[in-house]
């Protein structure tokens, strides 16, 4: 897979047009010196700890300080500092343009251009290079999630085609194979496939490997990089999958990683929020409102619980944006289908505070209900591309928003054909026999529609599980003798190792009480 754009000229990418003027790409800072020197020897050293340290304080720390809306010094800047290594200025580029990403705009085509190329050859190294480094599982996620993201945004920024300049169309013409979907995608699945990570995570569940054990890290004097690289991809897989509206392949592609148990993706919180996310929305997007509501629910007592730890975080405001965007997620999946044993007291309470006139409203099927529906959906969805690039000879319009409000009438669709379903819910509730006769009364609809409608219900109250297995998502069943409804209420299993689970948790934080208290 070779990239499909190089620099000629082997200089440093132009800064945008607003930083031009003040800044200055071959001046290195004493303390970006020092930065520089120090990362590359603990990278030569393994040095983990100290890798992290500088990674996720030391790199933050002076972006704000230093270069809170410039560009870094360029690579070539700096490679006196590293001899030049070209490894680590792969390393050095990608944080330059995620930084550029995140702090700078406007953004121009050759610059997205240019941080494919580096994320090109970056994994083109890992691939096919021998990698003999251990990097933080912080870095490396961010390095997957930084990947998909910047995709995103491409496919957006080419999409926005109204008030384009003659000079962007024509940088959108020179870089047409920048960012294109089946590169990113190859990339992705070629790091699980090299990575043998699948296998991996096979022969863990035998015993005969110790990844999670671990954290993912080489304790024999080998690299991580590969390994968690693959690990992470199938996360990232999922991500793309699911901004293309393709679900079902998202969840294929996450199948290896078992979300019942702890694992590499819940060290790091954002890649843990990312997984569970994407995971919860195709799911909701499937009809498995059961898988979404179980995992949204874990994940936000997750957040409620630690959150706090993650104050001076860089990802803090992202996760809290999308903890809001699940309890919006959540509100749908019990909207459409109430599960409400699966949900902890103290979620339950969160989300009566945030959603409980919306929830009530979502429960009628009504105009009010719909717009209710079309508003959280909105709110709470991922930002759906189209991957396909645009044809700049046609008239030049915005399609950045065609995929979503794709996706929004597909799920206002379903929607629309479940708002019957929540009335005839409540009247089966309150009973354990009914006539069809008397039901169709109640609904005042006539006997046939009211079959139809029960039909309707048993459907679309059932979903195929990833196993290819039909489950049911009702918290009741009922079935037909002789026109009357014989209703089967679930009763729930009583989870008693939550509650234990709880308990130990409360004694630990007393013990660490305890031993904070000085004794005379």
């Amino acid at each position: 897979m070779a990239a499909p754009y190089d620099r000629e000229d082997g200089m440093a990418p132009a800064p945008p047009q607003h930083a031009q003027d003040a800044y200055d790409p071959n001046y290195v800072p004493d303390s970006v010196k020092t930065f520089v020197v120090h990362l590359y020897r603990h990278i030569r050293d393994k040095n983990v700890y100290e890798i992290h340290q500088m990674y996720e304080g030391g790199f933050q720390r002076l972006s704000d300080r230093l270069f809170r809306d410039a560009p870094w010094p360029s690579a070539e800047a700096v490679a006196p500092y590293c001899d030049g290594d070209h490894v680590f200025l792969l390393l050095y580029r990608e944080l330059w343009y995620r930084h550029a990403h995140a702090r700078l705009s406007p953004l121009t085509a050759a610059h997205r251009a240019e941080s494919w190329t580096n994320y090109c050859d970056l994994f083109s190294v890992v691939l096919h290079g021998v990698v003999n480094m251990q990097l933080p599982n912080q870095w490396l996620w961010d390095m997957v999630d930084e990947f998909v993201y910047q995709f995103q945004s491409f496919c957006q920024y080419r999409a926005k085609l109204k008030n384009k300049t003659e000079d962007e169309l024509q940088q959108l013409k020179q870089f047409d194979k920048a960012w294109n979907v089946y590169g990113v995608l190859n990339y992705l699945q070629a790091l699980v496939e090299k990575s043998m990570i699948t296998q991996i995570l096979e022969r863990e569940k035998e015993g005969l490997e110790q990844f999670t054990a671990t954290d993912g890290y080489d304790y024999e004097g080998g690299s991580n990089v590969l390994k968690v690289l693959g690990y992470y991809s199938m996360i990232g897989l999922l991500r793309i999958h699911c901004l293309l509206g393709d679900y079902h392949t998202g969840l294929k592609c996450l199948a290896p990683i078992d979300l019942n148990q702890q694992g590499v993706y819940t060290i790091v919180i954002g890649s843990h929020i990312s997984t569970i996310y994407h995971y919860g929305f195709a799911n909701l997007m499937l009809r498995r409102y059961v898988d979404a509501t179980r995992e949204f629910n874990k994940i936000l007592l997750y957040i409620l619980k630690y959150k706090q730890y993650h104050q001076k975080s860089p990802q803090y405001d992202q996760i809290l944006k999308k903890n809001e965007q699940m309890y919006a997620l959540l509100a749908i999946c019990l909207s459409l289908c109430p599960q409400n044993k699966l949900i902890d007291e103290n979620v339950s309470t969160q989300l009566k505070e945030k959603y409980n006139d919306k929830m009530t409203k979502m429960q009628r099927y009504d105009d009010e209900a719909y717009a209710a529906y079309d508003e959280l959906f909105s709110y709470a969805c991922p930002k759906f591309i189209t991957p396909s690039p645009p044809v700049l000879d046609q008239p030049l319009t915005n399609y950045n928003q065609d995929a979503y409000r794709l996706q929004l009438k597909l799920f206002l669709y379903e929607v629309k054909q479940q708002q019957l379903l929540s009335g005839i819910r409540s009247y089966l509730k309150l009973y354990s026999t009914i006539t069809i006769g008397k039901l169709a009364q109640y609904m005042e609809v006539d006997e046939a529609t009211l079959r139809s409608i029960l039909m309707t219900y048993k459907h679309k109250m059932h979903a195929v599980d990833s196993d290819g297995k039909i489950v049911s998502s009702a918290d009741f069943d009922f079935y037909i003798v002789e026109d009357v409804i014989h209703v089967v209420e679930s009763k729930p299993t009583k989870s008693h190792g939550d509650y234990f689970l709880r308990q130990i948790l409360k004694f630990e934080e007393m013990i660490g009480e305890l031993e904070k208290v000085q004794l005379d």
